[in-house]
C-alpha cells in the first residue's frame, strides 16, 4: 500500500507567543516537535515553514476592525484580549504565521504537492470570533484555511470536523449560514464555551450543515467511534467535500488537565483514521489537520503522533 504524501508545518515564530505559566504555552509545540523528530516516521514527512498570513486571508473570516485593533497594540505592550487570552510583543507575528500555516497547507493540498497535512501550530483557534479574541485563541486558523478553499482556490464544499474537547464556537459562528461549509464538531457538554447544542443546526440555506455531537464528561472510546461511525462520516459523505479540516485538538485525552474525557493515545488514531476513510470516499484523501487544544506535553506529543501516523497510512 502506497503511504501518503503528508506534510509537517512548523515555525519558531510560534514561540513568540509569550504566555508563561498559561496552559497554553510555547512547550506545547516545542515540546511536540522534538519528540516528532524523534519518531522513524519524521524522515517521512514533508516539512514546510509557514509564512505570516496576509490581511487579505485574514479577513475573509475576522473584521478588519478586529485585524487593525491588533496591529495598533505597540509592540512593547502586554495585554489581554480576554481574560484568558494574553497579548505581548511577540503574539501577532505569531498569530498570523499560524494563520498562514494553514493558508499555505491549504494551498498544498488544493495544487497536490501534498496529499494531507499537519499543521503544528500556536495560538490556537477554533473559539476566536469575527471580530474578538476567545479562550486562547486570537486568529480562527482552521476557517481562514477553509473560507480560503472555497472563496480563493476553486473548492466547492469543504467540511470541518473538530475533535477538540471544547466546542468551537467561532468556527461555528463563521459558517453558521454558509451552505459550502460543514461543520461537525464532537465535543464535552456542558462546558466551556457554552454553545454546541445538538439544536445548532445552521440557519437559512445552511440548516444542517452544522453537526453538534454533545457528549457528557467522562466518554470513552467507544462512544466517540460510534458517534463518527454513526452522525459525523454521514454528515461528510452527504456534504460531498472537496477537502476535509480537522480542528485537531488533544484535550480529550484522559490525561489533559482541563478536559474530562477519557480518551487515550490510540483513540486518536482510530478517529483519525476513520476520517481518512471518509476523505478518501469524498475528498480525493485531501486533509488539512491543524492543532488545537491539548495540554499535557506528554499526552499532547504521543497523540500528535500517532494523529500524524494515520493521516500516512
Amino acid at each position: 500500500m502506497n503511504m501518503a504524501k503528508v506534510a509537517l508545518l512548523y515555525d519558531e515564530a510560534f514561540l513568540k507567543h509569550e504566555t508563561g505559566s498559561h496552559p497554553e504555552n510555547r512547550s506545547r509545540v516545542e515540546y511536540t516537535h522534538d519528540y516528532l523528530k524523534a519518531q522513524p516516521m519524521f524522515d517521512s514527512l514533508i516539512e514546510i515553514s509557514p509564512r505570516a498570513a496576509s490581511r487579505d486571508e485574514v479577513t475573509l473570516i475576522h473584521t478588519e476592525g478586529y485585524y487593525d485593533s491588533l496591529l495598533a497594540i505597540p509592540r512593547d505592550r502586554r495585554v489581554a484580549l480576554d481574560p484568558d487570552t494574553p497579548f505581548g510583543p511577540g503574539s501577532l507575528d505569531a498569530a498570523l504565521h499560524a494563520a498562514g500555516a494553514v493558508a499555505i497547507a491549504t494551498e498544498g493540498v488544493v495544487r497536490g504537492e501534498f496529499d494531507r497535512v499537519f499543521c503544528l501550530v500556536r495560538p490556537p483557534g477554533h473559539h476566536a470570533r469575527a471580530g474578538l479574541a476567545m479562550g486562547f485563541c486570537i486568529f480562527n486558523n482552521v476557517a481562514i484555511g477553509a473560507a480560503k478553499a472555497v472563496r480563493q482556490l476553486g473548492a466547492q464544499r469543504v467540511a470541518i470536523i473538530d475533535i477538540d474537547v471544547h466546542h468551537g464556537n467561532g468556527t461555528q459562528e463563521a459558517f453558521y449560514e454558509d451552505p459550502d461549509i460543514l461543520y461537525c464538531s464532537l465535543h464535552q457538554w456542558p462546558f466551556y464555551p457554552g454553545t454546541g447544542s445538538q439544536s445548532e443546526t445552521g440557519s437559512g440555506k445552511a440548516v444542517g450543515k452544522t453537526v453538534n455531537v454533545p457528549l457528557p464528561m467522562g466518554t470513552t472510546e467507544d462512544d466517540y467511534l460510534a458517534s463518527i461511525d454513526e452522525v459525523i462520516v454521514p454528515a461528510v459523505i452527504g456534504h460531498e467535500p472537496d477537502l476535509i479540516f480537522i480542528s485537531a485538538g488533544f484535550d480529550a485525552h484522559a490525561q489533559d488537565p482541563i478536559g474530562g474525557m477519557q480518551l487515550g493515545t490510540d483513540s486518536f488514531a482510530s478517529i483519525t483514521h476513520r476520517i481518512v476513510e471518509a476523505a478518501m470516499q469524498t475528498a480525493r484523501g485531501r486533509i488539512v489537520s491543524v492543532l488545537e487544544g491539548g495540554y499535557d506535553l506528554t499526552a499532547l506529543a504521543a497523540s500528535v503522533a500517532a494523529h500524524i501516523k494515520a493521516l500516512m497510512e
